[in-house]
């Protein structure tokens, strides 16, 4: 498992998550340095390859088995608000990597080779998230224009806009892809993705902003925030099923479950959370024991830099690096490469 974080300070962080002495595991440190001109915005892992966007309107490719620098992409004019690829269930390596920007457009790259394939613009103003459906043809993005909207990635064009009379600030798709959750402020509301209607809305206990999500299993949705906590929702009944209090010193600003891998310990696999806070702190959590006790983070790294972002791939199978790729510098900023 590796987990990739963004920071204010313009670091990109990579971490690896290995077994330690059972049950606790460690993250080891797998590359940090510089990588962008400007703070980084987002990140996104899938397979062997991560991703980082940033305020200076670039996104910058790692090749996470070898910590190699893939290279950087310049399609877009404006800082990148949103980074998600796709992999089809039977790959371990992305097909495609979609990109939003706070100029109000949305990018879709081929992932091998990183080519831009089509830019739009869905949003009149800019797009604050992107969720893509797990069959990997269409997308919903919310934008700072009050509106959602959805898209054809299939022909590269927004196939559905309506303004929903308040800015929501992230959008998620739960696993099965049948519903998807939409955060403004302290609410997530839960729609239906067929019709887009909402069935009910989740409203955080201490009414603080909710500014991370990521789905579970079992239609669990994990949210963190200004509350400082990691609460999980069931969006079945609409309730909370449990949380951890005060899980970081500060605010939360990122979400990652992680369950795909049989060799982090002996045993059945436990049920595995990170979450970063602005204070510089990444934690992994058994969840599982949240539901009996506050549990104890498994592993636990200070970046001593304020994070912005998180992301992780779960899959334990990884190729061979790609040819070209150099090796990430662990304190110097990296050369500008168009492309990969």
């Amino acid at each position: 498992m590796s987990l990739i974080a963004g920071s204010y300070e313009k670091y990109i962080w990579g971490f690896k998550l290995k077994p330690h002495q059972a049950p606790s595991l460690t993250l080891t440190p797998l590359f940090s340095y510089p990588s962008h001109q400007l703070p980084i915005t987002a990140v996104a892992a899938c397979g062997n390859v991560a991703a980082s966007g940033g305020a200076d309107d670039t996104i910058h490719l790692y090749d996470l088995p070898s910590a190699s620098y893939l290279g950087s992409l310049h399609d877009h004019s404006a800082s990148i608000t949103s980074l998600s690829f796709f992999s089809p269930p039977n790959l371990s390596v992305p097909r495609n990597l979609i990109s939003a920007a706070s100029d109000g457009s949305v990018s879709i790259f081929d992932a091998d080779p990183f080519v831009l394939l089509k830019s739009f613009r869905p949003h009149k103003k800019a797009v604050n998230d992107l969720a893509v459906h797990p069959s990997g043809k269409l997308a919903l993005t919310v934008g700072r224009d009050e509106c959602l909207a959805m898209l054809n990635l299939v022909r590269g064009r927004r196939s559905f806009y309506c303004r929903q009379g308040r800015e929501a600030s992230l959008v998620k798709f739960d696993l099965s892809g049948e519903r998807f959750f939409m955060v403004t402020e302290d609410k997530v509301g839960v729609h239906e993705a067929e019709d887009a209607r909402l069935l009910f809305e989740l409203e955080n206990p201490k009414q603080k902003r909710v500014l991370c999500a990521a789905p579970g299993e079992n239609g669990l949705l994990y949210t963190g925030g200004e509350d400082r906590n990691i609460t999980a929702w069931d969006t079945n009944s609409g309730k909370v099923a449990y949380s951890i209090e005060d899980a970081h010193s500060t605010r939360l600003k990122g979400i990652v479950v992680l369950t795909r891998n049989s060799s982090m310990v002996s045993g059945d696999d436990p049920y595995l959370v990170a979450s970063a806070s602005s204070d510089g702190v990444i934690r992994v959590w058994d969840v599982r024991m949240a539901i009996k006790e506050k549990p104890n983070p498994l592993a636990e790294a200070n970046t001593k830099s304020r994070l912005t972002c998180l992301s992780g791939s779960s899959l334990k199978s990884f190729k061979q690096p790609r040819t070209g790729s150099s090796s990430i510098p662990k304190e110097e900023q990296e050369p500008e490469i168009e492309g990969s």
